[in-house]
């Protein structure tokens, strides 16, 4: 008996259009079209979930050198002034307190202009 493989390329179709979804014209109907463009949309998300992490980054830094300019130094004073008195805080918690917590940064601040 031969194998008829119909179900399976419907499946595979179906889950490919699915996944296109959203997409403009033709690139989520016609399934050719569609497998290109989710190839693509793929390797996008792949590589842009790596560059989200330097993008976080850049906006922590940004916020910390605001915060902490408010308080007369900048960025690479402060962090500079965390370094030489041991105190090891990073990034993403240093913008959150700077944000949420400002108090507390000023205190931070001035532990690191004592030392």
């Amino acid at each position: 008996m031969r194998v008829k493989k119909g179900t399976t390329a419907h499946r595979r179709h179906k889950k490919v259009l699915a996944m296109t979804k959203g997409h403009r014209a033709t690139r989520h109907s016609l399934y050719r079209r569609a497998h290109e463009s989710m190839l693509h949309s793929l390797s996008y998300a792949y590589s842009h979930r790596r560059e989200r992490k330097g993008d976080l980054r850049r906006l922590w830094i940004s916020r910390i050198n605001a915060a902490s300019r408010a308080h007369g130094l900048t960025y690479s004073q402060f962090m500079n002034s965390l370094k030489k008195s041991c105190i090891e805080i990073n990034r993403k918690m240093l913008a959150d307190m700077a944000v949420r917590e400002p108090a507390a940064f000023a205190e931070l601040v001035r532990l690191g202009q004592s030392a």
